[in-house]
């Protein structure tokens, strides 16, 4: 029973990998890898109580991503498509941790008496460390389930106008929840046992990380409208829809 179920769920995943528009899952995957990189660089604020790192330039792509394909595919495929873009993201994180493993010097490292120092963070920087992607992987999950169905049962609670208001009212509110709880939960298994945070800084962080993504949502939020409401027109994924139809 549990192998024609897995072998249904993964019937239902081809159909969607050919279904959802190449670039949308390409700039997803690629904004994981990238944010997963970016984030090993902190930003320097002029306030203490806000921790913030450059992972937040692609952050907000990957939850836009989510958004539009939610309102157009429903929460499941978001979601199956944030499991895929996980297990892309590990296997390069093990391609990454293979290549700091090989002798040799980055290119960047030539500096005069820091060669070993820059050599060896440059490494670390790309090999990673179990927990850190152990942490960012499990906050990305969680908070994927979150934002998709939060924002799919909003959609349905708002049923007489589909229009930019309505999709404005469940991605912000959906983007805010999610980014909240991928922020705190890697705060909380990384920061918090890792680093010596407090619950209090964790928190904090973790809400404050979440209004400046969520700002990153508002602004570019009239784009993942325009491009669902084209797919919709286009009649792309009306094979998925037809075969795996989402509850209005």
């Amino acid at each position: 029973m549990n192998q024609g179920k897995n072998q249904g769920l993964l019937a239902e995943l081809k159909l969607l990998l050919r279904s959802v528009p190449s670039l949308t899952v390409t700039v997803f995957i690629v904004a994981t890898i990238s944010m997963n990189l970016l984030a090993n660089k902190s930003i320097n604020l002029p306030f203490s109580w806000l921790a913030l790192d450059c992972g937040i330039i692609v952050s907000w792509i990957i939850f836009l991503c989510m958004d539009m394909i939610t309102r157009r595919f429903g929460p499941k495929a978001a979601t199956m498509l944030s499991v895929v873009s996980i297990a892309v993201n590990l296997g390069m994180c093990l391609v990454f941790y293979l290549g700091s493993l090989i002798p040799g010097t980055w290119g960047e490292s030539y500096v005069d008496g820091s060669e070993t120092v820059i050599n060896t963070a440059l490494n670390h920087t790309f090999g990673g460390t179990w927990y850190v992607l152990l942490g960012s992987t499990i906050a990305f999950f969680v908070s994927a389930v979150v934002n998709n169905f939060v924002n799919w049962y909003i959609g349905r609670a708002i049923r007489k106008d589909q229009g930019f208001a309505v999709y404005a009212c469940r991605t912000y509110i959906s983007t805010g929840i999610g980014q909240f709880v991928d922020n705190l939960i890697f705060a909380l298994i990384v920061s918090h046992n890792f680093f010596g945070w407090t619950l209090t800084q964790c928190i904090m962080c973790a809400f404050t990380g979440a209004i400046v993504e969520l700002l990153c949502e508002v602004v570019f939020s009239p784009i993942g409208y325009r491009i669902s409401n084209r797919w919709k027109e286009e009649g792309v994924g009306n094979e998925y829809l037809a075969k795996y139809p989402v509850k209005e």
